[in-house]
């Protein structure tokens, strides 16, 4: 595969930069993989997709406030996006600037707040929050949520509600499995109404995952690494529900990553925790999922590989054409998409 076959025309105007004015009031378009059909409709209607038996697997990590702006000591003008917290004192982290600060450099990142440069590791830097009391605690303070780059306005205090989902609880993303943003606590009230069971995954997304994809060829990329966890809970309701004829139904790419990473690699799903690089594109074989709750995602995107593995490449080429003509909006604050997983070899 190449990338350029992952590319279309998105008019800007379709890129929300809001959320809908109330949550869950978002459009959803049902993509059916084995009958190739496309079927519009409103979020509301997910539960009419669900049945009794099924499992609905949701990711629970919650967005930290990682962008954090100040000051070198020489004056210049510094933005700091963390990656991924190490310990109560180190986080790894993008680092902007007009000159990159070298090891034992000092950032002054807020009232107070200061920051010493440690090193590189790759493309991040290792800095230490010396005189905070924990990195955790620096970050509530004096850090912002850290709105994706194509959402061109500052984050405002409404976005500290709008950018987490309701049931996220575990500190440690930096970006928000957006595909969770629809649900109210009514919604999931309502989907467990219909017999099916409700369980949740951990994957902390990380900053990587609006990286472009810089090679032509896809298998010469390399996928960031992200930590999760599949708890034990959520492998006995899988279990079942595959003993009695039920399905799972992954909300996010991010909840369909942390599962089929473990079944990737111990042939079935398994309890465990770690880190994913899993880098899925068209001819994966997915041992766990059978519907995918996702919103529209950008060209040339690893998560757009994702869906169109998932629902097979020509269908999700026709359906984002369609989603496009037909106004859907895009991205993070936008519309969602459900689908049901198109068979092996089926349009991919």
């Amino acid at each position: 595969m190449r990338l350029e076959d992952f590319d279309y025309h998105l008019p800007e105007n379709l890129i929300a930069q809001t959320p809908p004015e109330r949550r869950g009031a978002s459009r959803m378009l049902y993509v059916d993989g084995p009958d190739r059909r496309l079927r519009d409709g409103w979020f509301r209607e997910f539960p009419q997709f669900i049945e009794p038996g099924d499992v609905v697997v949701l990711n629970d990590t919650r967005v930290i406030r990682a962008r954090l702006r100040g000051t070198k000591a020489t004056g210049g003008r510094v933005e700091v996006l963390v990656e991924r917290i190490l310990d109560d004192r180190e986080v790894l982290a993008q680092v902007s600037a007009s000159h990159s600060p070298g090891p034992g450099s000092r950032l002054s990142l807020g009232d107070g707040l200061e920051v010493e440069v440690l090193g590189r590791e790759g493309e991040f830097f290792r800095l230490a929050f010396t005189g905070a009391d924990s990195v955790m605690s620096a970050l509530e303070k004096h850090g912002q949520i850290p709105l994706p780059p194509y959402i061109e306005r500052a984050a405002s205090a409404q976005d500290d509600a709008d950018y987490q989902t309701v049931y996220g609880w575990r500190p440690g993303a930096v970006a928000a499995p957006t595909a969770g943003l629809h649900f109210t606590n009514e919604m999931l009230g309502q989907v467990r109404e219909t017999g099916a069971t409700v369980c949740h995954v951990t994957l902390h997304v990380g900053a990587g995952t609006f990286q472009p994809v810089r090679v032509s060829d896809l298998s010469e990329h390399r996928m960031h690494s992200e930590r999760f966890e599949v708890p034990s809970e959520t492998v006995e309701a899988i279990s079942r529900a595959r003993r009695e004829g039920g399905r799972v139904v992954a909300v996010g790419t991010t909840s369909v990553r942390a599962l089929e990473s473990v079944a990737a690699k111990h042939g079935e799903l398994v309890a465990a925790h770690g880190e994913t690089d899993l880098f899925i594109t068209p001819g994966f074989e997915f041992r766990v999922t059978d519907l995918l709750l996702t919103n529209f995602h950008l060209p040339r995107s690893t998560l757009l590989m994702l869906v169109s593995a998932f629902g097979g490449t020509d269908l999700l080429r026709r359906a984002y054409a369609h989603a496009v003509e037909q106004a859907y909006r895009f991205f993070s604050y936008g519309d969602a998409m459900l689908i049901r997983r198109s068979p092996p070899g089926k349009g991919h």
